[in-house]
């Protein structure tokens, strides 16, 4: 018969196989990358994640510890048994919850979960369209089977808890019990020495799916949570002067002055400027920058008519990171986006700010909702006349699970420029090749998988793409028109790439449309670029000023030294001629080989992180 006195640590224990019951589901719901590890990096995921565990299990200890100290004060009134088993089926449901959420959130972003989805709260009905593809009768199952799992345990476990021996007084049982309470303090900080637990103590691997394995998702998320934007020093390495100086290079021109023959695209310093921002169309797909070919055959003929720059890397991994990147040249952070900040993206250039004393008219078109991510707040910051969303298409228009599909909105871009007074400044964002890639014409690729899907929802979107150019060539504005056409991020399908893998942020950029000079048709330029260095290039060949965006470049004059800095939660990528080297703001080590990379790559993307994250926090 079970001791009463051995209930609190029974109750310790049925956390801690718990979280070791679900983190064995993590790793078969990833066998594909797990099946991959050696056994000994397998026991290591249990082992040195074990402190985190035991961190969440102390946590989550605490209520029924105290509820217990005062059960045994109080005597048999005191209804400890039903508190303590509804307190522990509560959190045993969070924990449930957050566990399964976290298995397709990681496939798909390529972190473990935590505070950042709750930015999107505001937002259900395209959380809910995001989710689409997600598989939910497997993800329902495993959440059913961890929960009955975790009843199972607890009954075997922890069990009933006996009452107080004869003759032993409630004071001596309350004392007992407060003292197991206070040795809590151990595991939920992680042990006895100076510095608390955190994230990098179970970063053991030099593979950072086996790292990231090993991190508890409760504490992961209270622990995002707590320290949100406030811990800053893991992106501080080197004095800024230091900082400063290596930077410096990366926006230093070779020259003085551009070469007028080569540099000038435009027949006319005040082309419509038309702004086609491209959900997820990552290079992988796009034939004309090496990816497949036959998915996107209208953006493909448009790179060999006009320029194209065929080594671009997107600044981040979601929409928002890109729209901040695109319109006002600015870094991402790898913690958070300054988006969710409308204090600091006043404080931000804008090319519709930009080009507005130049004469242009400004219009943005988006087929959902811009509310979705505090995108609103920031394009009306950055004053656009006019906006159109999804409340402004028809209920019969609005097809897609997110609102209108892009044939849709590109429809309504033609009507509205008919009228639209010139100079013009348009801004369009696609959303049919986002999740759950629902497309309203025939699939052009066989298949069922999410790869499938998503291959076919890139080739409708590139056959919206299409039927607009077709129409907008007839329109008396075209010839004057400036088309920019660029991906708002890339995608880890196919292939489904690992979080940091430069793949997935290798993307298309191509200028084209009838402003274009004759002489610059057919133009490829090589050289490495950033998302972030769209601004800059186009307000170059409007001849408009660009010095407020700091950390744009014009991509058709050679710098010092030419590179491309992205970033993805607490890691960030830096790719120079010399290769691409990845790092971990964690373990605070590269998550790349480094052998044959200047020793000084290292140093020059830790100089990069730094100074843009406290331009971030100076906002």
């Amino acid at each position: 018969m079970k001791n009463r006195f051995s209930f609190q640590w029974r109750y310790f224990l049925f956390w801690l196989i718990f979280f070791v019951v679900a983190k064995s589901l993590f790793l078969v719901y990833h066998f594909t990358k797990s099946a991959t590890l050696p056994a000994g990096t397998l026991a290591g995921i249990f082992g040195y994640g074990l402190r985190l565990d035991a961190s969440a299990t102390a946590y989550l200890s605490v209520v029924p510890f105290v509820l217990f100290t005062l059960g045994s004060l109080v005597g048999p009134r005191f209804p400890l048994a039903a508190l303590v088993k509804s307190y522990t089926a509560v959190a045993g449901l969070l924990v449930a919850l957050l566990t399964v959420a976290d298995l397709e959130l990681y496939r798909t972003w390529g972190f473990r979960l935590d505070a950042t989805p709750l930015q999107y709260l505001d937002s259900p009905a395209e959380m809910a369209a995001s989710a689409g593809s997600a598989p939910l009768l497997v993800l329902g199952l495993a959440l059913a089977g961890l929960v009955v799992a975790g009843i199972l345990l607890y009954n075997k476990v922890v069990g009933a808890i006996p009452a107080l021996p004869a003759g032993f007084g409630r004071g001596r049982a309350a004392l007992a019990g407060l003292l197991y309470t206070a040795l809590l303090v151990v595991p939920l900080r992680g042990g006895v020495q100076q510095i608390p637990v955190n994230q990098s103590d179970v970063y053991f691997a030099a593979v950072p799916f086996a790292n990231h394995a090993a991190v508890n998702v409760p504490w992961n998320v209270a622990n995002s949570l707590r320290l949100r934007d406030t811990n800053t020093g893991r992106y501080r390495f080197m004095a800024d002067s230091v900082a400063t100086r290596l930077v410096e290079p990366l926006y230093t021109y070779a020259t003085p002055t551009a070469d007028t023959a080569t540099h000038n695209l435009l027949r006319t310093s005040r082309p419509n400027v038309v702004f086609i921002i491209l959900e997820s169309f990552t290079s992988k797909l796009v034939g004309s920058v090496g990816g497949e070919a036959g998915v996107t055959p209208n953006l493909d003929s448009l790179a060999r008519t006009g320029v194209l720059f065929n080594n671009i890397y997107a600044a981040g991994d979601r929409s928002q990171k890109g729209l901040v990147a695109l319109l006002s040249g600015f870094p991402n952070q790898p913690n958070t986006s300054i988006i969710k900040y409308p204090r600091k993206t006043e404080q931000l250039p804008h090319l519709c700010q930009s080009l507005k004393p130049a004469g242009y008219r400004s219009s943005y078109y988006y087929g959902g909702e811009l509310a979705f991510a505090n995108m609103k707040s920031y394009l009306v910051t950055a004053g656009y006349e006019r906006f159109t969303e999804r409340n402004d298409f028809a209920k019969r228009e609005q097809n897609s699970k997110w609102g209108a599909h892009d044939h849709v909105l590109f429809d309504r871009v033609l009507r509205d420029l008919r009228t639209q007074p010139q100079p013009f400044f348009s801004t369009i964002f696609t959303l049919s090749s986002h999740e759950p890639f629902d497309i309203p014409i025939a699939r052009k690729f066989p298949g069922t998988t999410e790869t499938a899907l998503f291959r076919n929802s890139v080739y409708y979107t590139d056959w919206a793409l299409g039927r607009f150019l077709r129409e907008a060539r007839q329109q008396p504005w075209y010839d004057n028109t400036l088309l920019v056409l660029v991906a708002d991020h890339g995608h880890h399908l196919p292939g489904d790439d690992n979080v940091e893998d430069p793949a997935k942020f290798r993307i298309p950029l191509v200028l084209a449309g009838g402003a274009l000079r004759p002489e610059a048709r057919g133009r490829v330029v090589t050289g490495i670029g950033s998302q972030t260095d769209v601004a800059a290039t186009l307000l170059a060949q409007l001849q408009l000023p660009a010095s407020t965006y700091r950390w744009s470049r014009d991509l058709l004059r050679p710098v010092q030294q030419p590179a491309a800095f992205y970033c993805y939660t607490d890691g960030f990528g830096f790719v120079s001629p010399a290769g691409i080297l990845t790092f971990d703001n964690v373990s605070r080590r590269p998550t790349s080989p480094t052998a044959g990379l200047p020793a000084a790559q290292l140093k020059q993307g830790q100089a990069y992180q730094q100074l843009s994250y406290e331009d971030y926090l100076a906002k």
